[in-house]
C-alpha cells in the first residue's frame, strides 16, 4: 500500500474544497448565459436584417416599401448585434476554458473588458433602434412624422420583436459582468 503524505491530503483538499465547486458553477452558468446572448443577438439580427413590407398604393405600378435598411439606425442595429453575436461565439472558447481551469483569472478580466465593450455596442444599438420604433408606432406631431406602423403592420411587429431579443442580450450582458465579477473576487 501507498502511504499518502500530509503535504499531499492537503493539496487534494485544497482542489476539492468548496470554493473551487461555486467557481465551476459560476463557469458553467457564464458558459449558458453566453448560449443565451447568442441566441437573443443572433435572433435580434436575423429578424431586423430580414424585415420589409410593400403596400401596393392606386395602381399595381405604385407601391410603398419600408425596409429596414431605410433608416441608417436599422441598419446599426443589424450590425451591432451582428458584432456582439460573433463575439459570443469566440468567448465560448474562454468559457469553456473555464470551467476547465476555474482558476484562471487573466483571462477573466480579459472577458470582462471585453463584456463591457459589447455591453454598450449593443446597448448603443438597441437604445437608438428604440427611438426609432416609438417614433414609428406613434409619431410626432410637432415635426409632422406620422405614425407609419398603422399602414406598415407587419413590419412594425418585427422590428419591435427583433428589440427584445437586444434588451434580452443587454440584460445577460450585465449577468455576465457580474457573474465574472463574483468569480474572480472569490479567491
Amino acid at each position: 500500500m501507498k502511504q499518502i503524505s500530509d503535504v499531499e491530503l492537503g493539496d487534494k483538499a485544497k482542489s476539492s474544497s468548496p470554493r473551487s465547486g461555486v467557481k465551476k458553477g459560476l463557469s458553467i452558468l457564464d458558459f449558458v448565459l453566453r448560449l443565451i446572448a447568442i441566441v437573443g443577438t443572433l435572433a435580434s439580427a436575423v429578424a431586423m436584417g430580414t424585415t420589409n413590407e410593400t403596400l401596393p398604393f392606386f395602381t399595381r405600378f405604385t407601391r410603398f416599401r419600408a425596409e429596414y435598411d431605410d433608416l441608417p439606425t436599422f441598419t446599426f442595429f443589424v450590425v451591432a448585434n451582428a458584432i456582439v453575436s460573433g463575439y459570443l461565439v469566440l468567448s465560448l472558447v474562454l468559457s469553456f476554458f473555464h470551467i476547465v481551469r476555474s482558476n484562471a483569472q487573466n483571462s477573466r478580466v480579459l472577458l470582462i473588458i471585453f463584456d463591457a465593450a459589447m455591453l454598450g455596442l449593443l446597448t448603443a444599438g438597441a437604445s437608438a433602434s428604440a427611438a426609432i420604433v416609438y417614433l414609428a408606432h406613434n409619431g410626432n406631431t410637432n415635426t409632422n412624422w406620422f405614425a407609419i406602423c398603422r399602414q406598415f403592420n407587419s413590419f412594425c411587429e418585427r422590428i419591435s420583436g427583433s428589440l427584445i431579443g437586444s434588451f434580452v442580450g443587454v440584460g445577460v450582458f450585465l449577468l455576465l459582468i457580474l457573474v465574472s465579477g463574483l468569480a474572480l473576487s472569490r479567491r
